[in-house]
Order: structure tokens, then sequence, then C-alpha cells
């Protein structure tokens, strides 16, 4: 990050792409020590996921279905209907252990590669084990801000079936429904994407300066102000290219038996090694549009109050500092 902070606001996407592959690049011990302890298990268990949650719950549907042509209160019926209790809590007890594991790997993941970048940038020694002592504290504060951020999207997802149920019993069955219908939709969408690029910068916000949980997510929504345009394309991508990855695996690898399991394993070693990477370049370029806007908006980084801002975690307990000591002094327009 030896880019001069005035000129990170004039980073356009492809700006930013060469930046964050050029922090990788340079950096790229710690990057790889990084995503060989937080990455590489996320990745793998997102694609894990994916194969053993179809397996469970084939085995449900295809019990179901002896369930359906059995005649109701036979033997057989009764362990069918005891064998399809179990399978449904065998699958629920799976989604929420992995639900538990993919979010406490994304933070740590998301602390590591933020704290990494930040180190880089105020030429701070950073070292392998430096960060691993350093990310559970970090990741407390990051668990705070999707804590704060979960509970605005169930909010958001609720006020939105009140407005669906409004709809429902006023205009649903009108000429005008469907058009309506389809408003509501598309602000959805809207509403859900700008919430997920104000969670992914909070993140940021959350390891860099004092706020944490809701005063992060208000940082973040000021931060991006003026550059949102440029942020719906970065982000469009980086989520249409995990869609592809996915989409590829469920058919190649999922539902792929007729490819033979050589092939199978093969598409899911690519789709693993695509997987990681997009990841850790995800969360590169999440750090740098986070100094592209903070450049964007003339809010100065001093370097040396960042510097310490980042080793009250080397030394213990966070202690917060204040907002005037870290880095929003203002520098003048040129």
């Amino acid at each position: 990050m030896d880019r001069e902070q005035e000129e990170m606001q004039f980073l356009g996407i492809f700006g930013i792409y060469k930046e964050a592959y050029k922090v990788i690049l340079t950096w790229r011990k710690i990057f790889s020590q990084i995503t060989l302890a937080f990455i590489l298990p996320l990745s793998f268990i997102f694609l894990a996921h994916m194969e053993i949650s179809n397996l469970l719950f084939s085995k449900i549907i295809h019990t179901d279905r002896e369930l359906d042509y059995t005649r109701e209160g036979t033997k057989k019926y009764h362990k069918l209907t005891q064998l399809i209790s179990k399978e449904w809590t065998y699958f629920w007890l799976f989604e929420a252990l992995y639900l538990t594991f993919f979010l406490i790997l994304s933070l740590l993941s998301t602390a590591a590669v933020v704290y990494t970048i930040a180190c880089i940038y105020t030429g701070k020694e950073v070292s392998f084990n430096k960060v691993l002592s350093v990310v559970p504290k970090v990741w407390k504060r990051l668990m705070v801000t999707f804590l704060c951020s979960f509970a605005a999207l169930i909010v958001y997802i609720v006020v939105t079936i009140i407005v669906i149920f409004i709809w429902a019993v006023s205009i649903g069955n009108t000429v005008l429904g469907f058009p309506f219908l389809c408003v509501i939709f598309i602000l959805y969408l809207v509403g859900l994407v700008y919430m997920t690029i104000i969670w992914h910068l909070a993140s940021v916000v959350s390891v860099l300066e004092e706020s944490c949980g809701f005063g992060a997510v208000v940082k973040s929504h000021g931060l991006i102000k003026g550059k949102w345009c440029m942020t719906i394309v970065v982000f469009f991508k980086l989520n249409f290219s995990l869609w592809i990855i996915e989409r590829v695996f469920q058919a190649l690898v999922v539902r792929g038996w007729s490819l033979g399991m050589v092939n199978r394993v093969s598409y899911g070693i690519v789709c693993f090694l695509l997987l990681f990477k997009l990841i850790l370049f995800g969360l590169v370029i999440q750090t740098v549009i986070y100094f592209v806007c903070k450049s964007y908006h003339h809010e100065n980084i001093d370097k040396s109050a960042l510097s310490d801002h980042l080793e009250v975690y080397d030394l213990g307990e966070y202690i917060p500092l204040k907002a005037k000591d870290v880095q929003l002094e203002h520098y003048d327009r040129v």
C-alpha cells in the first residue's frame, strides 16, 4: 500500500483490483499463511456443506416417498416415521453446525486480512504469529458488528413480510397487484444489496476505528456515499463469480454422478482452488475500498495514530481510541 492516500480516491474498479492484487503478491507469504489457517477451511466447509446437505436431503426425500406408499398404522409406517424424524433432526443439526463454523471462520478471516493490510499500510511489522494473537481480540468486535447487522436484517425481512401481507389483503387480486409485487421485490433486493455492502465495509471499520456494532454500520453508510456505483459493481462481480463457482460445483460434483468419481473429484478441486482465491481477493478488496472511501471524503488517515491503534491489540485488551486521535483528520482539497 505504497500509494499516496490522496491518490486513492481516484482509483476505479480496475485500479482497486490492481491494488488488491499488488498487495497480495507483495506480501504473499503472510497471506498464504492466513489462507492456510482460515480461508482454506472456510472454502472447504462451504463446498462440503453443499455435498453433505444434498446427501442428507436426498435421504429425507427417499424416506418420505416410502412413507407415502406405506399404509398408516403398520409397523413399517411407524419405523419410517421415526426414521424421517431422525433424518430431519440430523439435517438441521448439520445446518446449525455449518452456519456456526462458517460464521466463525468468516469473521476470523476478515479480522486477519484487515489487520494485516492495516499493518502493511502503516509500515508496522507483521508476522503470522502476531496475527494469530491479535485476531481473537479483533474477532470480538466483528461479532458485535455482525450481530447488529443481522438484527437489522431480521427487522428488514419482517417489515418486508408485513408489506407483502398488506399487499395481499389490499390489491393482491387486482390488476395493479402484480406490478406492485414486482416493485416490492425489486426494492427488497436493492435493500438487501445495500445492507450487505454496508456490513462488509462496517467489518473493516470495526477493526480500524473505534466504532463497532451499529456505530460501525452508521460510519460505513457515511463512508460509502459517493462511491455507491463503483462499490455495487465490485460487489456484483465478486458475488457473481461466487455464484458461478457454486453452480459449477453443484452441477459437476454434487449432481455429477454420471461423470464418474475421478472427474467429480477433479472438478471439486478446481472449484476449491478458485473459491479460496476469490475469498482472499474479496477480503483484500473490501479493505482497499475502505481506504478509497476515506480518501474520497478527504479523511486523512494518520499512519502513526493508526499504528498506535493497532498496537493496543498487541498489548492486551482493546481500549478504544478517541475519533480525533485515530484517523479523522481532514486534509484540504488539492
